[in-house]
């Protein structure tokens, strides 16, 4: 085993080879109307309150837009929607985020995407900032599963596995 000097990017070669499922967050901002981005840092908080949290770069438009009180959503990737994660991983920009898969709107107009593992409607509980990131605290207000079978989208070592 080697251990590194360089903490930083021995942080990221190590983070690299924890594989995770991926998310898509999405929410409405008043004056950018829809946002997307892809996410691999999702964790479930309490179940009581039913939270999770989600971090996000604090130089994207979705990261001033999650502010305490805000609607967005936590949708959790199937197998199949590789191509929607890459779109929302920096792909396309803007509306175009929405141009693949069957987007639906919630009871509070965030997106929420068909065909995905799971839809998890929150409320920006809280939020912390930390380094290049703010971790948002979402309480969870609805839940929606797919009642297909389970095949998500997993992401280890820089790619799909």
């Amino acid at each position: 085993m080697n251990c590194e000097q360089d903490l930083g990017a021995a942080m990221k070669a190590g983070m690299r080879r924890l594989a995770s499922g991926v998310a898509v967050i999405t929410c409405r901002d008043p004056q950018h109307g829809r946002l997307a981005m892809t996410a691999s840092s999702v964790t479930s908080v309490s179940d009581s309150p039913a939270s999770l949290l989600v971090c996000v770069n604090k130089a994207t438009t979705m990261a001033t837009t999650l502010t305490p009180g805000t609607a967005f959503v936590v949708n959790i990737l199937s197998a199949d929607q590789q191509d929607i994660s890459n779109a929302c991983a920096g792909g396309e920009q803007g509306e175009g985020r929405f141009n693949l898969g069957e987007w639906q709107d919630n009871g509070q107009q965030v997106p929420m995407l068909g065909g995905s593992q799971v839809c998890f409607s929150c409320k920006v509980d809280q939020v912390h900032s930390y380094g290049t990131h703010d971790i948002v605290i979402g309480q969870i207000e609805q839940v929606c599963l797919d009642n297909e079978q389970f095949s998500p989208l997993i992401y280890g070592d820089g790619g799909y596995l």
